[in-house]
Protein backbone atom coordinates (compact mmCIF):
# COMPACT_ATOMS: atom_id res chain seq x y z
CA UNK A 1 0.00 0.00 0.00
CA UNK A 2 1.41 3.17 -1.12
CA UNK A 3 1.41 6.24 1.27
CA UNK A 4 0.35 9.58 0.50
CA UNK A 5 2.63 12.53 0.04
CA UNK A 6 0.68 13.83 3.37
CA UNK A 7 1.80 10.92 5.27
CA UNK A 8 5.36 10.68 3.90
CA UNK A 9 5.79 14.50 5.27
CA UNK A 10 4.73 13.69 8.61
CA UNK A 11 6.75 10.48 9.01
CA UNK A 12 10.20 12.01 8.02
CA UNK A 13 9.06 15.27 9.82
CA UNK A 14 8.87 12.73 12.74
CA UNK A 15 12.39 11.14 11.88
CA UNK A 16 14.03 14.36 11.76
CA UNK A 17 12.72 15.25 15.06
CA UNK A 18 13.56 11.93 16.49
CA UNK A 19 16.92 11.99 15.16
CA UNK A 20 17.78 15.75 16.40
CA UNK A 21 16.59 14.70 19.70
CA UNK A 22 18.58 12.16 19.94
CA UNK A 23 21.91 14.34 18.78
CA UNK A 24 20.95 16.72 21.46
CA UNK A 25 20.84 14.07 24.56
CA UNK A 26 24.27 12.22 23.41
CA UNK A 27 25.83 15.77 22.98
CA UNK A 28 24.39 15.93 26.63
CA UNK A 29 25.46 12.54 27.84
CA UNK A 30 28.71 13.32 26.61
CA UNK A 31 29.51 16.75 28.55
CA UNK A 32 28.24 14.79 31.48
CA UNK A 33 31.15 12.05 31.15
CA UNK A 34 33.58 14.93 30.20
CA UNK A 35 32.36 16.16 33.47
CA UNK A 36 33.23 12.93 35.48
CA UNK A 37 36.43 12.37 33.24
CA UNK A 38 37.86 15.66 35.25
CA UNK A 39 36.31 14.02 38.48
CA UNK A 40 38.41 11.35 37.74
CA UNK A 41 41.79 13.04 36.88
CA UNK A 42 41.32 15.30 39.50
CA UNK A 43 41.34 12.33 42.15
CA UNK A 44 44.04 10.39 40.37
CA UNK A 45 41.95 7.90 38.91
CA UNK A 46 43.18 8.59 35.22
CA UNK A 47 42.09 4.81 33.83
CA UNK A 48 38.62 6.07 34.45
CA UNK A 49 39.18 9.32 33.30
CA UNK A 50 40.01 7.96 29.96
CA UNK A 51 37.40 5.71 29.57
CA UNK A 52 34.63 8.63 30.76
CA UNK A 53 36.63 10.53 27.88
CA UNK A 54 36.53 7.76 25.07
CA UNK A 55 32.55 7.48 26.09
CA UNK A 56 31.74 11.05 25.28
CA UNK A 57 33.53 10.70 21.99
CA UNK A 58 31.50 7.70 20.82
CA UNK A 59 28.30 9.85 22.00
CA UNK A 60 29.51 12.97 20.40
CA UNK A 61 32.22 12.29 17.87
CA UNK A 62 32.29 16.61 16.91
CA UNK A 63 33.06 16.94 21.01
CA UNK A 64 36.38 18.68 20.53
CA UNK A 65 37.22 18.54 24.39
CA UNK A 66 36.97 14.64 24.27
CA UNK A 67 40.26 13.80 22.10
CA UNK A 68 41.81 16.17 24.04
CA UNK A 69 40.82 14.92 27.65
CA UNK A 70 41.60 11.35 25.79
CA UNK A 71 45.28 12.27 25.17
CA UNK A 72 45.66 13.57 28.61
CA UNK A 73 44.35 11.12 30.80
CA UNK A 74 46.09 8.20 29.03
CA UNK A 75 49.71 10.52 29.51
CA UNK A 76 48.64 10.77 32.86
CA UNK A 77 48.90 6.82 33.28
CA UNK A 78 52.58 6.69 31.88
CA UNK A 79 55.20 6.36 34.64
CA UNK A 80 58.46 8.14 33.61
CA UNK A 81 61.74 6.03 34.33
CA UNK A 82 59.49 2.55 34.04
CA UNK A 83 60.97 0.77 30.91
CA UNK A 84 58.26 -1.79 30.99
CA UNK A 85 56.31 -3.24 27.87
CA UNK A 86 53.29 -2.07 29.12
CA UNK A 87 54.42 1.11 30.42
CA UNK A 88 55.92 1.91 26.98
CA UNK A 89 52.73 1.10 25.23
CA UNK A 90 50.88 3.76 27.24
CA UNK A 91 53.71 5.92 26.25
CA UNK A 92 53.25 5.62 23.00
CA UNK A 93 49.08 5.23 22.81
CA UNK A 94 49.18 8.87 24.24
CA UNK A 95 51.87 9.78 21.63
CA UNK A 96 49.45 8.72 18.46
CA UNK A 97 46.17 11.08 20.93
CA UNK A 98 48.56 14.26 20.53
CA UNK A 99 49.58 13.13 16.89
CA UNK A 100 45.58 13.12 16.00
CA UNK A 101 44.99 16.24 17.96
CA UNK A 102 47.98 17.94 15.63
CA UNK A 103 46.35 16.79 12.53
CA UNK A 104 43.41 18.35 13.55
CA UNK A 105 45.21 21.72 14.93
CA UNK A 106 48.94 22.09 13.72
CA UNK A 107 49.15 24.62 16.07
CA UNK A 108 48.68 22.52 19.01
CA UNK A 109 51.47 23.43 20.89
CA UNK A 110 50.93 21.64 24.23
CA UNK A 111 50.37 18.09 21.97
CA UNK A 112 53.80 18.98 20.18
CA UNK A 113 55.63 19.82 23.55
CA UNK A 114 54.07 16.59 25.18
CA UNK A 115 54.93 14.46 22.20
CA UNK A 116 59.02 15.20 22.12
CA UNK A 117 58.64 14.62 26.46
CA UNK A 118 57.15 11.31 25.77
CA UNK A 119 59.73 10.50 22.95
CA UNK A 120 62.54 11.99 25.41
CA UNK A 121 61.17 9.80 28.45
CA UNK A 122 61.00 6.92 26.75
CA UNK A 123 64.49 7.48 25.62
CA UNK A 124 63.43 7.26 21.40
CA UNK A 125 66.15 9.62 20.94
CA UNK A 126 66.22 9.04 16.55
CA UNK A 127 62.24 10.18 16.91
CA UNK A 128 62.74 13.05 19.15
CA UNK A 129 65.47 14.43 16.58
CA UNK A 130 63.34 13.74 13.80
CA UNK A 131 60.06 15.39 15.84
CA UNK A 132 61.78 18.32 16.56
CA UNK A 133 63.67 18.63 12.98
CA UNK A 134 60.16 18.88 11.39
CA UNK A 135 59.19 21.57 13.16
CA UNK A 136 62.44 23.17 12.28
CA UNK A 137 61.79 22.66 8.81
CA UNK A 138 58.62 23.08 8.39
CA UNK A 139 57.92 25.69 5.82
CA UNK A 140 53.98 26.16 7.59
CA UNK A 141 55.58 26.84 10.93
CA UNK A 142 56.23 30.29 12.20
CA UNK A 143 59.63 31.84 12.10
CA UNK A 144 60.08 32.01 15.94
CA UNK A 145 58.70 28.02 16.80
CA UNK A 146 61.36 27.28 13.83
CA UNK A 147 63.91 28.70 15.49
CA UNK A 148 62.67 27.53 18.91
CA UNK A 149 63.58 24.26 17.36
CA UNK A 150 66.98 24.80 16.00
CA UNK A 151 68.01 25.74 19.52
CA UNK A 152 67.11 22.68 20.62
CA UNK A 153 68.80 20.54 17.97
CA UNK A 154 71.82 22.88 18.75
CA UNK A 155 71.54 22.63 22.20
CA UNK A 156 71.83 18.85 21.66
CA UNK A 157 74.67 18.64 19.22
CA UNK A 158 76.77 21.10 21.89
CA UNK A 159 76.40 18.68 24.85
CA UNK A 160 77.27 15.90 22.10
CA UNK A 161 80.80 17.61 21.70
CA UNK A 162 80.78 19.08 25.18
CA UNK A 163 80.66 15.37 26.72
CA UNK A 164 83.66 14.10 24.38
CA UNK A 165 85.63 17.59 25.15
CA UNK A 166 85.59 17.76 28.68
CA UNK A 167 86.34 14.14 29.89
CA UNK A 168 88.93 14.04 31.82
CA UNK A 169 91.12 12.12 29.29
CA UNK A 170 90.97 14.80 26.86
CA UNK A 171 91.73 17.81 29.21
CA UNK A 172 94.74 18.74 31.54
CA UNK A 173 95.01 21.83 33.53
CA UNK A 174 97.99 23.01 34.44
CA UNK A 175 99.00 26.16 36.88
CA UNK A 176 101.51 28.41 36.97
CA UNK A 177 103.20 28.29 40.46
CA UNK A 178 104.50 31.68 39.59
CA UNK A 179 101.20 33.51 39.27
CA UNK A 180 98.99 31.16 39.96
CA UNK A 181 97.03 31.44 36.81
CA UNK A 182 95.30 28.18 35.66
CA UNK A 183 95.74 26.89 32.25
CA UNK A 184 93.24 24.08 30.01
CA UNK A 185 94.64 22.26 27.19
CA UNK A 186 93.12 19.88 24.94
CA UNK A 187 94.41 16.73 23.74
CA UNK A 188 93.20 14.35 20.89
CA UNK A 189 90.54 11.76 22.11
CA UNK A 190 92.67 8.19 22.14
CA UNK A 191 89.72 6.66 19.79
CA UNK A 192 89.34 8.60 16.82
CA UNK A 193 85.48 7.61 16.26
CA UNK A 194 85.24 10.18 19.55
CA UNK A 195 86.73 12.71 17.90
CA UNK A 196 85.06 12.17 14.59
CA UNK A 197 81.80 12.27 16.53
CA UNK A 198 82.51 15.70 18.15
CA UNK A 199 83.67 16.93 14.99
CA UNK A 200 80.02 16.32 13.37
CA UNK A 201 78.54 17.71 16.26
CA UNK A 202 79.47 21.15 16.02
CA UNK A 203 79.73 21.01 12.71
CA UNK A 204 75.72 20.58 12.34
CA UNK A 205 75.27 22.62 15.92
CA UNK A 206 76.73 25.30 14.58
CA UNK A 207 74.32 24.99 11.27
CA UNK A 208 71.24 24.54 13.98
CA UNK A 209 72.28 27.97 15.72
CA UNK A 210 72.67 29.79 12.51
CA UNK A 211 68.88 28.30 11.20
CA UNK A 212 68.28 29.93 14.60
CA UNK A 213 69.12 33.11 13.90
CA UNK A 214 68.01 33.27 11.10
CA UNK A 215 64.23 32.75 11.37
CA UNK A 216 64.86 35.07 15.35
CA UNK A 217 67.89 37.26 15.23
CA UNK A 218 67.60 38.54 18.13
CA UNK A 219 67.13 35.44 20.28
CA UNK A 220 69.75 34.97 23.15
CA UNK A 221 69.98 31.62 23.39
CA UNK A 222 70.45 30.93 19.70
CA UNK A 223 73.34 33.23 19.91
CA UNK A 224 74.22 31.66 23.30
CA UNK A 225 74.71 28.00 21.85
CA UNK A 226 76.41 29.62 18.82
CA UNK A 227 78.94 30.84 21.07
CA UNK A 228 79.57 27.50 22.82
CA UNK A 229 79.59 25.78 19.56
CA UNK A 230 82.34 28.01 18.13
CA UNK A 231 84.31 27.65 21.71
CA UNK A 232 83.73 23.53 20.58
CA UNK A 233 85.43 24.57 17.36
CA UNK A 234 87.84 25.93 18.92
CA UNK A 235 88.90 23.12 21.31
CA UNK A 236 88.66 20.83 19.08
CA UNK A 237 91.24 22.18 16.19
CA UNK A 238 93.47 22.56 19.53
CA UNK A 239 93.19 18.85 19.34
CA UNK A 240 93.76 18.33 15.54
CA UNK A 241 97.05 20.75 16.37
CA UNK A 242 95.38 23.49 14.17
CA UNK A 243 96.37 26.51 15.70
CA UNK A 244 95.60 28.70 13.04
CA UNK A 245 91.60 26.81 12.80
CA UNK A 246 91.61 27.62 16.69
CA UNK A 247 92.65 31.35 16.29
CA UNK A 248 90.07 31.82 13.72
CA UNK A 249 86.75 29.98 15.96
CA UNK A 250 88.17 31.86 18.94
CA UNK A 251 87.84 35.31 17.40
CA UNK A 252 84.24 34.44 16.11
CA UNK A 253 83.75 32.85 19.96
CA UNK A 254 84.38 36.45 21.02
CA UNK A 255 82.63 38.30 18.71
CA UNK A 256 79.02 35.84 19.38
CA UNK A 257 79.95 36.57 23.28
CA UNK A 258 80.03 40.08 22.91
CA UNK A 259 76.37 39.82 21.08
CA UNK A 260 74.54 37.33 23.21
CA UNK A 261 75.94 39.98 26.02
CA UNK A 262 74.27 42.76 24.49
CA UNK A 263 71.12 40.71 23.98
CA UNK A 264 70.80 39.48 28.00
CA UNK A 265 71.63 43.09 29.14
CA UNK A 266 68.69 44.04 26.77
CA UNK A 267 66.59 41.73 28.26
CA UNK A 268 67.12 42.62 31.25
CA UNK A 269 66.52 45.87 30.84
CA UNK A 270 62.94 45.12 29.58
CA UNK A 271 62.20 42.25 32.39
CA UNK A 272 63.12 44.81 34.71
CA UNK A 273 61.10 48.08 33.14
CA UNK A 274 57.90 45.43 33.01
CA UNK A 275 58.49 44.21 36.54
CA UNK A 276 58.36 48.33 37.52
CA UNK A 277 55.36 48.86 35.13
CA UNK A 278 53.46 45.53 36.81
CA UNK A 279 54.50 46.99 40.04
CA UNK A 280 53.20 50.67 40.02
CA UNK A 281 49.61 51.72 40.51
CA UNK A 282 47.23 52.76 37.69
CA UNK A 283 46.85 55.96 37.17
CA UNK A 284 43.56 57.80 38.13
Amino acid sequence: MKLSQTRIAIVLAILVATSSGCGVINRIRAKNQLNEAARAYREGHFEEAEQHSRRAYELDPTNKTAPMFIARTIHAQFRPGVQTPENLAKAQAAIEAYQQLLANNPSDDESYKAIAYLYGATKQDDKLRQWISSRASSETTEPAKRAEAYIVLASKDWDCSFKITELPTNKATTVDPTSNRATVSYKKPKEQKDFDTAQRCVKQGLAEAENAIKFDPNNESAWSYKTNLLLEASKLAEMDGKADLKSEYQKQYEAALKRTTELSVANQKRKEEEAKKAASPPKG
